[in-house]
């Protein structure tokens, strides 16, 4: 008989890493969404979950059965071999805890391996996100990191999160850096994943004394913010990096390497150029087609980037802002670091 294990269970189970969890669904599936963490052994793959649901469809129930049987059969020793290799309990979920898991539960089961299987699937998992989230109550203090375009934000974020800091990643949930540009050499997320992603690091750090973010738009790509981080982000004492243009420009030419997408930042150069003032469009337009990109940036940072950015804080009210003036990356985080530990002290 196949092993049953909750939703709750699964995941203080995996927040401890005592299991590890499988997604058997097809790589389109996982890629759609999954349990962060999760990894992928899919009983069918796209080709052949589409072909049975077509079976299913215009054959018949029990036809679809017997393909699928058919197409797991063959490939049951390497899929058992595969789970063998992970040498740890094992959870396995599909999507509404059907077929699928039960058929990976029951033949790995009975080669001696330890797993179950979510009860619900992802859908159980799923419902319980958006629940989280929407009951979700803030204990941490909120630090929003902000700056004009190119001041290394998300660098600094990204550095502090390798020393294990309280950083909540909004653009990397997103897969999305959040301007018009943001989404050149990234594979953008749909909302399941960005919400998944989120609510697991609010739970991770729900001890922390403060969490730090980015100063984002309520929409970031193709996802958009919750309402209540959204809400609080816009009352929260904002760090407010201040860089040399020159500087800033070459932060953004690391992070977008734009040798190697010429022709998508002219598409995305394309949907703003009308909103910009006719001769300065065109000579940014001749810069990026001349793949002279450190004039481009800084002209759309002059003429664009900066003026949007100043109307937007000049609709802020007056908070316990914090203002780091620096000539460096390196000399901006260290003075990221040492607010971040008086933060810690009063906490």
């Amino acid at each position: 008989m196949t092993r049953e294990i909750t939703l709750n269970d699964l995941m203080d189970a995996h927040e401890k890493k005592e299991r590890v969890l499988v997604d058997v669904r097809s790589p389109g599936e996982f890629e759609e969404g999954s349990i962060p963490g999760s990894i992928n052994i899919p009983v069918f793959d796209n080709e052949e979950r589409a072909e049975i649901g077509t079976i299913y469809k215009q054959v018949g129930q029990e036809q679809a059965k017997a393909r699928g049987l058919e197409i797991f059969s063959a490939k049951l020793p390497v899929f058992v071999e595969q789970f063998k290799a992970l040498d740890a309990p094992i959870s396995v979920f599909c999507w509404r805890g059907g077929m699928r898991s039960k058929a990976a539960a029951t033949f790995t089961d009975f080669m001696g391996l330890d797993v179950n299987r979510l009860t619900g699937g992802i859908r159980t998992y799923r419902q319980w996100v958006v629940q989280a989230l929407e009951d979700y109550e803030f204990n941490a203090q909120l630090l929003v990191l902000n700056g004009y375009t190119g001041s290394g934000k998300t660098a600094i974020l990204r550095k502090l999160q390798e020393e294990n800091e309280p950083v909540l990643d909004l653009e990397g949930y997103a897969g999305h850096r959040g301007s018009i540009f943001g989404q050149i050499g990234l594979i953008p997320n749909n909302q399941k994943k960005f919400d998944s992603l989120l609510i697991t690091d609010l739970r991770r750090f729900k001890d922390s004394p403060y969490l730090l973010m980015e100063g984002e738009s309520r929409r970031i790509g193709r996802v958009h913010m919750p309402d209540f981080l959204f809400e609080r982000k816009e009352k929260a004492p904002q760090i407010f990096i201040q860089l040399p243009l020159d500087v800033r420009v070459q932060n953004i030419l690391d992070d977008y390497q734009p040798d190697e997408s010429r022709d998508a930042f002219l598409e995305a150069f394309s949907r703003i150029e009308r909103r910009m003032h006719t001769p300065v469009a065109k000579d940014i337009r001749d810069h990026l087609e001349a793949g002279e990109f450190r004039e481009a940036f800084k002209m759309l940072l002059v003429h664009y980037y900066d003026p949007r950015y100043e109307h937007s804080i000049s609709r802020h009210e007056e908070r316990n802002d914090i203002v780091i003036e620096a000539e460096t990356l390196e000399e901006a985080y260290l003075k990221v670091k040492e607010i971040l530990a008086q933060f810690t002290v009063k906490k």
